[in-house]
Formats: structure tokens, sequence, C-alpha cells
């Protein structure tokens, strides 16, 4: 890690604000919305994950719904590229690709567009947190689907104890999965 990742790192961690006993006892919630709030932070994350994008030879944006649309779409406009978002079953119009996954007490299932990309376009995904992984997995499989090609996945937090990173390996395909601060 350079002296440069470092500083980004503590800089984003410093924003991040526990908040204990939310949604409900025993969980230690990590709120994002004090380092939305500095302008600071915000746009030292913008740039950052804009720059992955360009490095990573990205042609479009992908934001997962909600949280990670705002990091996304700020990221691909400094980019210069385009943004598309994955939403939650039934918010988006006109045909889609949707995909279900399992999430501990039940399912749920995320669309994309059919026309989002174009066929072979190279996609970064971005998200907020990296948790047990099947929010990424599904948004990774939807992506390919509908026929991008993935260059990666950067997330602003992941939660290293619950093991998402595992579940995410065999959706990559050899794309990298980078995480700016890891809890």
């Amino acid at each position: 890690m350079t002296a440069a990742d470092t500083a980004l790192t503590e800089l984003l961690t410093s924003r991040i604000k526990d908040v204990p006993d939310y949604p409900k006892p025993g969980v230690l919630f990590k709120d994002i919305a004090p380092l939305l709030a500095d302008a600071e932070a915000f746009g030292a994350l913008t740039r950052a994950l804009a720059e992955r994008a360009t490095a990573l030879g990205a042609t479009k944006v992908v934001g997962l719904e909600a949280r990670g649309f705002v990091l996304a779409a700020p990221a691909a406009f400094a980019a210069g590229l385009g943004f598309v978002p994955i939403r939650k079953k039934g918010k988006l119009p006109g045909e889609v690709f949707a995909q279900s996954y399992d999430l501990e007490y039940g399912s749920a299932t995320l669309e994309v567009q059919c026309d989002a990309f174009a066929p072979g376009e190279r996609v970064l995904v971005v998200d907020d947190v990296l948790a047990t992984g099947g929010t990424i997995a599904a948004s990774l499989d939807l992506v390919q689907r509908a026929g991008a090609e993935l260059v990666g996945v950067v997330v602003l937090m992941e939660l290293g104890f619950l093991s998402g990173r595992e579940r995410l390996l065999p959706h990559l395909g050899g794309a990298p999965l980078e995480t700016l601060v890891t809890v």
C-alpha cells in the first residue's frame, strides 16, 4: 500500500461513524453519511473511484441500489464515463435482466435494463459495502448476462469477518476486487 493509499484509507475511516445497536441490538452499523457530508472526504473518494475506472479501462460504471448510486454516479462523471444503475425488482422500465439471490431471511431480486450495455462494454461495479457478498454476486451475474465485460469491483468498505470476498470469487472471472476500508 502506498502512502497515498494509506492517507486515503485514514481519511475515509475517520469519516465513517460507528452506530451501536442499529438497526437492532448487537449490531455495530457503519454510517457513511458523515463521509458523504464532508467535501474533502467525498471528493477524495470520488477521485479514487474515477481513477480506478480509468486505470481499469472501464467504459461504464455500475452502481448498486441505493448507496452504490451515490458513489458510482459521481465517479462515472469524474472519469467521463456513463453510469448504469442496478436496481431492486420493479424499479426499472422496459425489458430487464433479473437475478434473484438469497438473503439472511428470504430472497431478493436485482434488475438491469437489457439495453444498458453495448456488447463487450467494459464495466466497473461500485458499491458501498461488501458484507456477505450476495448483492454484489447477483449484480456481477447481471452485468455478464447483459453482455458486458467486468473489469473490476471497488467497494468503499469490506466487512471482512463476514467472508463476502470468498463468495464473490466465482463471479469475478479474474477481475480484481478492491476495497478502500476493511473492517
